[in-house]
């Protein structure tokens, strides 16, 4: 089946994007307003896009006739704190997702904690075992009130319980129990269920080419 996404009307497009795009990690932003006011909400269209410098770039959905809040936010301050999601978080970070106005604090509505970042003003969630403080590298206007943001990280928090060697920066990764968005409405996958493949290499390949192949 092909699909002609130039001529789909959008809630199509989107259902085949999210359908097929799976697991996506979750970015539970935080920002705060040109009032001051402190904004969070959840936005799965996000990933790390490199590491010199660390990089992350989140896609920003349109709102109703606006900017969503966080999209406003990050354009008139350029910082923002992006939060991963536990699953023991999955319920308050729900609650996040509210269209509420933008003078409410979502935080204070999910019984959250903000924390104190280091480098931004936008606060930390104090509930998220990672956080990463973002200023913007670039931003750009992909469609009516829809946002691609690149951010560079500037302070990584990782809760203390999954650190393995602070020296070596080797974290639990399982232990973070960090959910992800799957396809349709409220649908959600957790990193349990793994599996390693090593990587190959050319060297090694040859190798067993000439091991099985000998002269």
């Amino acid at each position: 089946m092909i699909f002609d996404m130039e001529t789909l009307q959008a809630q199509n497009r989107y259902k085949i994007l999210t359908a097929t795009v799976t697991p996506r990690p979750i970015a539970w932003v935080t920002t705060l307003s040109a009032a001051g006011v402190v904004n969070a909400a959840p936005f799965s269209f996000f990933n790390v896009m490199g590491h010199e410098p660390p990089t992350v770039a989140i896609g920003l959905l349109a709102g109703t006739g606006r900017f969503k809040d966080t999209a406003a936010n990050i354009l008139d301050t350029g910082e923002f704190v992006v939060n991963l999601v536990a699953e023991r978080n999955a319920e308050a970070m729900n609650v996040t997702c509210i269209d509420a106005p933008p003078e409410i604090d979502e935080l204070e509505l999910a019984g959250l904690t903000p924390a104190a970042s280091q480098a931004v003003r936008p606060p930390r969630i104090g509930e998220s075992p990672v956080s990463f403080e973002c200023r913007v590298l670039a931003s750009l206007v992909t469609g009516p009130r829809q946002t691609a943001v690149i951010g560079r990280v500037v302070c990584a928090h990782v809760d203390d319980e999954v650190i393995l060697d602070k020296e070596r920066c080797h974290i639990d990764t399982e232990r973070l129990r960090l959910i992800a968005r799957m396809h349709g409405s409220g649908w959600y996958a957790r990193s349990t269920d793994l599996f390693q493949i090593d990587r190959p290499t050319w060297a090694a390949r040859q190798q067993n080419n000439i091991e099985a192949n000998p002269a």
